[in-house]
């Protein structure tokens, strides 16, 4: 395992049994967030870096009983934070780095990753590998709960030039791994980033 492995376990690890009471007020954004995918009932989901499952439950609603919906992560604590959420119930979870997903090329409709672009040790051959398991045309959606300039303030820190979610960051590096971005937004109450995999 790689050293950027090890250490997103232990960071993820050590939080994961709290992790839903950190921020007990996400439901909402993440559920608004699922709606603007555009998911119609039968489509294939994947929540790249799933966590506690927070995204699974409305992900579900999105695709209905005939849908598919997987949740990825590579932190086993987290996944057993979901089991114990019930969110299993919502979606099947897979013990798995998004570098190498254990999916067929072009299995998928959409791509949900709340919080994962900052936690990739390559962005561009990591984002890659999630345009290589999505179909033609089909959607990631990069997102955060809250914005850039409020996670930065959240974690004591500046937002820096060299931040992968701006957009003038963001859109080249989605260029480069195969997609092409269809809308931006940045608020105080959400980051949300879309893009369509090229054709």
């Amino acid at each position: 395992m790689s050293d950027d492995h090890t250490h997103v376990q232990e960071f993820f690890s050590a939080r994961a049994a709290h992790w839903d009471t950190r921020f007990p007020d996400d439901g909402p954004a993440y559920a608004a967030a699922v709606a603007e995918l555009g998911l119609g009932d039968g489509d294939r989901v994947l929540d790249a870096g799933c966590g506690t499952g927070r995204a699974l439950t409305p992900l579900r609603a999105a695709v209905g009983p005939s849908g598919v919906v997987l949740g990825a992560d590579l932190t086993p604590a987290m996944l057993e934070a979901a089991v114990r959420a019930g969110r299993d119930r919502d979606g099947q979870l897979l013990l798995a780095d998004v570098a190498v997903l254990p999916l067929c090329s072009e299995s998928l409709d959409a791509v949900f990753a709340a919080g994962l672009v900052a936690h990739l040790p390559n962005p561009t051959e990591n984002l890659r590998e999630l345009a290589r398991v999505v179909r033609p045309g089909g959607t990631l959606a990069l997102f955060h709960p809250i914005g850039r300039a409020a996670l930065a303030a959240r974690q004591g820190r500046q937002i820096t030039p060299e931040d992968l979610r701006a957009e003038a960051n963001l859109r080249p590096l989605l260029a480069g791994a195969g997609w092409r971005m269809t809308s931006y937004v940045d608020e105080d109450a959400r980051f949300l980033a879309l893009a369509a995999r090229a054709g």
